[in-house]
């Protein structure tokens, strides 16, 4: 099979290219453990799971995949989910060719279902109702998609393998019931202890200063004590920026402390300069917000005498005065 393009049904398809995949995922073994498992067939009629990877942005997600991607020696792809993602983006897309002919190109998704490769659909809670349905044939017993573009089924490879990671925000979709339910179990990913994240840094950035490296790892370690959401992610930025800000002018250099300072406030704003006022307003925001509404509140105002959590001020007064009358 060419692995530019193949022929489904009559109808020749341009397959995306594999990513060039050098994934290592440092500490927390036992989440990749867990996620290498779903991936596993126990029996000639078992089919492999597909897990969500759940936590805060930049806490790594996507690596975790990757990395398992690697274990298993398989094609990894990435699919970016957004807001405006259509059924077709997913599946197949017509694309119009150079002599006016119409050519279908693979998703990165639809072409590791036909090399029976890994696909990573990236913060998949962005992406709407209308474009999960086209998955849910491919995510049950079936394994298959249907492209009415196209107008082609497309059936999955034995070894094609696929999660899902969603992000721990507000500005996410609601996924319905039905596509949550095939994608199980769900696995979250905290942050990790102070040994692994300076492994972390240590990884991506080894020209790093022992100093500089000290210095990020504190701040993540605190920011996490405070259950604030800095990760990996924010730190190895702000480690680049000061680094880069340390090496732009050899004449005269800035110092560590006010480059990485620096950083700080650029790369996570003011609100980073005091993680403990920052914690303090996040849990005065919490406790702001207002209990979660009964099915009484849809029907009735809180004031109203039918309303099932009514309490009449002037029970309350007769019971007062009972009270007061059994102490006597």
């Amino acid at each position: 099979m060419s692995t530019h393009s193949v022929e489904v049904d009559g109808v020749r398809l341009k397959l995306a290219t594999a990513m060039t995949n050098r994934g290592e995922w440092i500490g927390q073994r036992e989440v990749l453990h867990q996620l290498l498992a779903c991936w596993l067939v126990v029996d000639e009629s078992d089919l492999p799971l597909t897990p969500r990877l759940i936590g805060v942005p930049g806490i790594g997600k996507t690596a975790l995949a990757m990395a398992a991607a690697a274990l298993r020696r398989q094609e990894l792809y990435v699919f970016q989910c957004t807001a405006d993602t259509r059924p077709e983006d997913l599946l197949v897309t017509p694309v119009l060719g150079q002599e006016g002919k119409l050519a279908y190109h693979a998703s990165p998704l639809v072409t590791a279902m036909i090399r029976g490769g890994v696909c990573i659909l990236d913060e998949g809670n962005r992406m709407n109702e209308k474009s999960w349905a086209s998955l849910a044939p491919l995510f049950d017993q079936r394994r298959y998609v249907e492209s009415i573009v196209a107008g082609i089924v497309i059936p999955a490879h034995a070894n094609f393998r696929s999660a899902v990671t969603m992000n721990q925000d507000d500005s996410t979709y609601e996924i319905p019931d039905y596509i949550l339910s095939r994608l199980q179990p769900t696995l979250p990913l905290g942050f990790p202890s102070r040994q692994d994240e300076l492994a972390i840094l240590q990884y991506h950035l080894p020209f790093a200063e022992p100093e500089m490296l000290a210095l990020t790892v504190e701040f993540l370690q605190r920011s996490h004590e405070l259950k604030l959401d800095f990760s990996a992610r924010d730190g190895l930025n702000m480690l680049r920026f000061a680094l880069k800000r340390m090496a732009q002018d050899a004449d005269h250099p800035i110092s560590k402390d006010q480059a990485w300072r620096e950083s700080l406030q650029f790369c996570l704003g003011e609100d980073g300069a005091d993680l403990d006022e920052l914690a303090q307003r996040k849990n005065r925001s919490l406790k702001g917000n207002p209990l979660p509404m009964g099915l009484g509140d849809f029907f009735f105002e809180a004031d109203d005498p039918l309303h099932p959590d009514y309490e009449d001020d002037d029970d309350e007064d007769e019971n007062d005065d009972d009270n007061d009358q059994q102490l006597r």
